[in-house]
């Protein structure tokens, strides 16, 4: 295992505990997780408020090769693999072939992140235009087809471009929108479609109105809570590096938002973790 980011700032307090919890989406490598010990003392940090399992996810094919050893190492630690939209160009055939190896991992959960990234394109350097970017969100949606496990999509200012692949290629079983982040319109469109809406720490910030009436649409069935950690730390840590032992903040600022009870949305939301992952023995 090799790690992205040393993850030395200050990181915020942590929460009071609240239990269960599943992180739908985290990113260990790149929260400093060098190796099977780095790994476990994330997962210590987070049980220890309550944060049972996490979701750990690929964005390049380094990642998903790590994820998966992450996995391994720590049975509290499964993984999700893909390639990110930006990275899309990557996709050679070489790659296919490792990721559809690896998607079919028994501890490999979901097929993801993948999806549209229309804001990256013109900003970063390296970036995958749209079309590469749709062909190999293509080919992700037929992998998680092939394979039989969820499909966790990434989508940045890109409502309309990621239902219409989704509608030229037909969606698997179960569709994860991971981060959701747009408002009540593509929301009621995702929940009409069965699909899930997976809400991070930015449904905590003040400013996301349209994200906050797109929450309070989603039903308790088709809901999970995340972290997407070290990103999108929750109000009022925004800006800190975040970890998936923040979750119990997120969730309690959607319990507020929503009006329900936190330690409900806890127990919900991991179930629905259990049954879209097929996590066994997690809610026990």
């Amino acid at each position: 295992m090799s790690s992205k980011r040393s993850g030395n700032r200050d990181r915020p307090p942590a929460p009071e505990p609240l239990t269960p919890l599943i992180d739908a989406h985290t990113h260990l490598d790149v929260c400093g997780a060098t190796d099977a010990r780095d790994v476990a003392a994330v997962l210590d940090r987070a049980e220890a408020v309550g944060v049972q399992a996490v979701v750990t996810v690929a964005d390049d094919l380094a990642s998903a090769r790590w994820v998966t050893e992450a996995a391994d190492a720590d049975p509290r630690v499964y993984a999700a693999v893909a390639l990110h939209p930006t990275r899309a160009g990557a996709l050679t055939d070489e790659a296919r072939a490792v990721i559809e190896e690896l998607a079919r991992h028994p501890r490999v959960v979901a097929v993801g992140e993948t999806g549209m990234d229309l804001y990256w394109p013109g900003r970063l350097d390296g970036c995958a235009d749209p079309a590469t970017q749709r062909e190999a969100f293509a080919w992700h949606i037929d992998l998680a087809k092939r394979v039989g496990k969820p499909l966790m999509i990434h989508n940045r200012e890109a409502d309309a471009e990621v239902l219409d692949v989704l509608a030229a290629e037909g969606a698997p079983d179960t569709v994860i929108f991971h981060c959701f982040s747009s408002g009540p319109g593509m929301a009621r469109t995702c929940i009409d479609a069965g699909w899930v809406l997976s809400l991070s720490g930015t449904v905590s910030f003040k400013n996301a109105r349209d994200l906050h009436r797109a929450a309070a649409l989603i039903p308790p069935q088709q809901l999970l809570v995340e972290t997407d950690a070290p990103f999108l730390t929750p109000h009022p840590y925004r800006g800190a590096p975040n970890e998936p032992y923040c979750l119990p903040y997120t969730v309690r600022a959607l319990a507020d938002l929503l009006g329900r009870p936190a330690a409900e949305l806890a127990r919900r939301t991991t179930e629905n973790a259990c049954r879209v992952y097929g996590l066994p023995g997690c809610c026990s």
